[in-house]
């Protein structure tokens, strides 16, 4: 394979995006160390203003915007975008976001309140991709995609520096997958300094576009589908470009949970761990918990994001309705 995205990039995109990030928080989990018999380290990227990793990609890819552009645009489950609208806000311009209409309510609102415009379009990202398309086509926008374009990867890919940099033994590291944006960028960073580490993603079964597309061994189309872990949803593209081929080579293996077992993550995180956390973001934990993870010697679970509706995180907490209050 051709790699296109180096790990130089990712250094250089560390750099680039220093003073616009706040550094990866890792800490020990007491009760999943215990549970599981090893040293198991929770990566808090929730962190971040906008409440999840995306920032890292989106920033990266701001900062090195053509003078000439009309603005950026994007589709989005809801993360990438708002954290696009932040990294065009402080750059000074203008981003429209393209969203199905799956995506929460509270993440539309967070967008918005970052000056950014939302367009909603359809049932499925593929839909909501026409208008953002025609944005770069008629009106000279700039796309800067969720997860397959170089700038975006090697930004998340500075997750995985972090990583390395705090724990250089670790040896398993677990981590979100939807488009792959977010495990290629870090298992490159990981595997081309240490090609023992074992990079394990996680996603839901419900509509898990990269997972499907592995098995069958080309990117497909799959059905998107309403799940706790709606951060984890849209497709990856049938053209895909880099995550396919990057997850492919550099991912150990890909494990899917239950709606129930994404909402024993997200309840652990909340009462043991005392993170509120939206079911993408609780994955990792979740798939501990299931037992579809074999924990390490010295194992990071990464937390991606915090951005769930409130309401919705009552309910599951209270086992009032673990899928789709």
């Amino acid at each position: 394979m051709s790699i296109r995205v180096q790990l130089d990039d990712i250094r250089a995109a560390h750099e680039r995006i220093r003073a616009h990030i706040i550094p990866l928080r890792l800490a020990p989990s007491p009760s999943l160390s215990e549970q599981f018999k090893g040293d198991i380290l929770l990566a808090h990227e929730y962190l971040q203003i906008t409440g999840a990793f995306k920032l890292r990609g989106a920033m990266n890819s701001v900062l090195q915007l053509k003078p000439d552009t009309s603005g950026v645009t994007a589709v989005s489950t809801g993360n990438h975008g708002r954290a696009l609208a932040y990294s065009a806000k402080q750059a000074g311009v203008p981003c429209i976001i393209c969203m199905s209409e799956l995506v929460p309510k509270n993440k539309l609102e967070a967008i918005r309140a970052l000056g950014a415009e939302t367009r909603i379009s359809g049932k499925s990202q593929d839909e909501a991709e026409i208008e953002a398309q025609r944005l770069v086509d008629e009106e000279g926008y700039t796309m800067i995609p969720p997860f397959d374009h170089q700038h975006v990867i090697a930004g998340q890919g500075t997750l995985g520096l972090e990583m390395l940099e705090q724990v250089p033994d670790v040896d398993t590291v677990i981590v979100q997958l939807s488009g792959g944006g977010l495990i290629s960028g870090i298992a490159l960073a990981l595997k081309l300094q240490n090609p023992d580490i074992r990079v394990i993603g996680v996603s839901m079964e419900l509509g898990a576009a990269m997972a499907a597309s592995q098995q069958a061994g080309k990117p497909i189309e799959v059905e998107e589908l309403p799940t706790l872990a709606d951060s984890l949803g849209g497709g990856i593209g049938l053209d895909n470009q880099l995550t396919f081929n990057m997850v492919r080579d550099y991912v150990d293996q890909i494990v899917l949970l239950s709606e129930a077992e994404i909402a024993a993550g997200i309840r652990h995180a909340y009462y043991q761990e005392q993170v509120i956390l939206e079911g993408g973001g609780a994955v990792g934990i979740a798939a501990l918990l299931a037992g579809k993870v074999e924990s390490g010697n010295k194992t990071i679970v990464l937390l991606s994001g915090k951005n769930i509706d409130m309401e919705r995180h009552r309910k599951i907490i209270n086992r009032e309705d673990y899928q789709h209050g």
